[in-house]
């Protein structure tokens, strides 16, 4: 037969000369190959033989049949039933190429006039091979999603998955998922390998209030004017001093003014714990014999009111990848609405939390709290109803949105370094393991100047489409959210639809510079940045997730120093799952970066790194590892570009200090080099002992507990966490 297809080839011009007649001609039964007849469905001819391309070709005829064109003869060799000519006659015939030797399918459209038109080859399909050995395209599996840890928006993933036609695994799968969704962090399930998770380790931590306020204290200093979006915050209890005089010399310099304040703990959820003060002496600054982690922030005591009741927004954000960064933000989001009439903050009225706070934890037991179906009434709406009402009384709400962009993007770039440092610890380069992706829950307060102000930022956004109602006399049961479900189903279904793994596209990776766009990476231009469908799926409404990030590098990129800093800490760390930098890996950064010189010896570096490790003992008890932390580096990076670039300010000095250091190689260590950059034993008594600082005998940290291999001295091992609790839901 392979003798019989050599002799044999079929051109396509030759096809739409031949005539009527080919139908009473005979077929010869050993070269024939059905065709279906029916417009519908696709056809398949075989043209044998090999062209100048080499290529063998594969026709599917689409479309209704021609009457203009017609067969006059068979073409000598081929089997072409006579129920399937007339099906040929039709002017566009849809075909692929399959190369032969290189595995490939491209696909394409010849016209009437005979030109071949390539075709991008759908994402939905892969290849397939008929009876005769060509490759046909057919339907993709359907992705894979693990929803087994889904925990409270189990609800909302169910109805996404089904929108989208995929496979879900309710109670997991022994062999590796597509995607991996968990209700709490990244480690809810410790032996994925592959595929792609729903938390970034580390978020959960990064997120808790103390450390985004250190974050956004770091950026404040380098850029203040940028970050004027978040309130003046201290941290208890290690800054209540700082925070007494303060409050003290205010009131010195205006008898008149009682500023207020509002107090989070630290590692508070849905509103637990939150109260108002107007003087440091109501601070409850212990529980029990421990003391009471917080932070204390200004009060907005000027809020946008509608209907005389405050307001906050709840605003969805997407970290696709943090290599390259790429952020979505959600068109749609929520507004939560207290439930009594606001007045501004008086000694008589501070325990009205109804009054002055937003969460809908708290609001909804209220006797005021309205339960609504409707998207723009009740006391949860959604923001474009809030947007449109703003809109119809003047406001520009299109710098309101352009505002709240540039908040977001700030704040992610704030947190993104410590979460670099985290993934490399628990997905060390070169390691096996998932990537990952997250939706975060913004809470933003517009002033009554429409200034967004950021409240906070949850890392477990409550993703519930139902609320509990009473149905009878303490009889209570949950019953769907409109309003929940129009918002919270379109954020996970188009998070989904970005993270699809048939999707993906090549992207290119580069550090961030300072100095704008030259040195970011590359605005990608497609479908998803365009919020068109990114798996051509007709039946599905367009994404409701907009791309922010890279789309605006240009404006945004000249604050990511801390992002550079820390590349610098990860490179001298040595360890790979390493987060603390020993005195060995400190020198080495000195030496490399040549910053020592006679007015500052390696003595003076060796005090530098115990005063500042030791501060930062105390500032995070609850850390039992030894060694320099991201956050005290960045310290000493402040103090030694002050040192070397004295004239400058200080964003100048950083950006001078990370142009020097950047343009030196990075260190070589050996084995014995790289056991000891992280090995406590090496380090100062004073620095391992933390008997003067305030210490927690529990690791509230998992990261921590992950990495508490350095007190012996061994290599980097991975410990199995210690499990989070599952309350942290926002």
């Amino acid at each position: 037969m392979s003798d019989h297809y050599g002799k044999v080839k079929v051109q396509l011009g030759q096809m739409k000369s031949l005539g009527e007649d080919a139908e009473k001609e005979e077929v010869d039964s050993e070269g024939e190959m059905p065709v279906s007849a029916s417009p519908d469905q696709s056809s398949c001819i075989t043209t044998t033989g090999t062209d100048a391309l080499g290529s063998s070709n594969v026709c599917k005829q689409t479309g209704k049949i021609s009457s203009k064109n017609s067969f006059s003869k068979p073409v000598q060799g081929s089997a072409i039933p006579a129920h399937a000519v007339k099906n040929l006659n039709t002017p566009i015939c849809e075909y692929t190429l399959h190369n032969k030797g290189t595995g490939k399918i491209l696909q394409g459209k010849s016209e009437s006039n005979g030109n071949y038109v390539a075709v991008q080859a759908s994402r939905n399909t892969q290849e397939s091979f008929c009876e005769d050995g060509f490759k046909l395209p057919r339907k993709r599996r359907p992705v894979m999603v693990d929803t087994s840890k889904a925990k409270t928006s189990l609800e909302a993933l169910k109805l996404s998955i089904k929108e989208l036609k995929w496979k879900e695994f309710p109670l997991g799968r022994r062999i590796a998922c597509d995607i991996y969704w968990h209700g709490v962090s990244f480690h809810d399930n410790e032996n994925i390998v592959s595929g792609q998770v729903n938390k970034f380790p580390g978020m959960v931590e990064m997120l808790r209030k103390i450390n985004l306020s250190r974050a956004m204290r770091t950026m404040q200093e380098l850029f203040p004017e940028e970050y004027d979006f978040y309130p003046r915050s201290w941290i208890l209890p290690e800054e209540y001093q700082q925070f007494s005089a303060q409050i003290r010399m205010v009131k010195e310099r205006d008898t008149t003014v009682s500023p207020t304040f509002i107090v989070k703990p630290d590692g508070g959820s849905q509103g637990d714990g939150i109260y108002l003060i107007r003087d440091p002496s109501d601070l409850k600054l212990m529980v029990g014999a421990q003391p009471k982690q917080a932070v204390v922030q200004e009060y907005i005591h000027k809020p946008l009111l509608i209907d005389k009741l405050k307001f906050d927004i709840r605003l969805y954000v997407l970290i696709k990848s943090l290599e390259p960064l790429e952020i979505y933000i959600a068109k749609e989001g929520l507004t939560r609405f207290c439930t009594e009439p606001y007045q501004e903050p008086t000694q008589k009225n501070l325990s009205h939390v109804f009054m002055h706070l937003t969460n809908y934890s708290l609001n909804v037991h209220s006797g005021n709290f309205v339960h609504s179906d409707s998207q723009s009434t009740g006391s949860k709406r959604t923001l474009s109803s809030v947007l449109y009402r703003l809109a119809a009384k003047g406001v520009d709400i299109k710098r309101v949105w352009s505002d709240i962009i540039a908040l977001v993007i700030k704040s992610v770039i704030a947190v993104v370094p410590e979460l670099k440092l985290h993934y490399q610890a628990d997905i060390p380069p070169g390691k096996p393991g998932p990537t990952c992706f997250q939706i975060l829950g913004f809470d933003i307060l517009l002033m009554k100047n429409l200034k967004p102000v950021l409240l906070e930022v949850n890392s477990n956004p409550s993703m519930r489409i139902e609320h509990e109602q009473e149905v009878a006399p303490g009889v209570s049961e949950y019953v769907p959210s409109p309003v929940d479900e129009h918002v919270k189903v379109g954020v996970i279904r188009d998070t989904l639809r970005l993270m699809d793994p048939f999707n993906k596209k090549p992207t290119v990776t580069s550090q961030p510079r300072a100095g704008g766009s030259d040195h970011g990476e590359e605005i990608p231009v497609d479908g998803e940045a365009q919020g068109r469908s990114p798996d051509n799926t007709g039946n599905l409404p367009p994404l409701c997730l907009k791309q922010v990030y890279p789309k605006y590098t240009k404006q945004f990129n000249h604050l990511r120093l801390v992002e550079r800093i820390a590349a610098l800490f990860i490179r001298f760390l040595g360890v790979k799952g390493n987060m603390r930098l020993g005195p060995t890996a400190f020198r080495t950064f000195i030496r490399t970066c040549k910053l020592s010189n006679s007015n500052f010896t390696m003595a003076s570096v060796d005090i530098l790194y115990i005063d500042i490790t030791r501060r930062w003992s105390c500032a995070l008890p609850e850390s039992r590892e030894a060694g320099m932390g991201l956050q005290a580096f960045v310290e000493a990076f402040f103090y030694l570009a002050g040192r070397k670039f004295k004239s400058l300010l200080l964003r100048e000095q950083v950006v001078a200090l990370l142009d020097l250091c950047e343009a030196h190689p990075g260190p070589q260590f050996s084995v014995e080099d790289r056991r000891s950059l992280s090995c406590s034993r090496v380090l100062p008594r004073a620095i391992k002992t933390q008997t003067l600082c305030l210490s927690n005998p529990q690791l509230n940290s998992p990261a921590a507990q992950r990495r508490a291999t350095s007190q012996d001295c061994r290599p980097h091992q991975r410990l199995k966490p210690r499990t989070l609790r599952a309350n942290v839901e926002n």
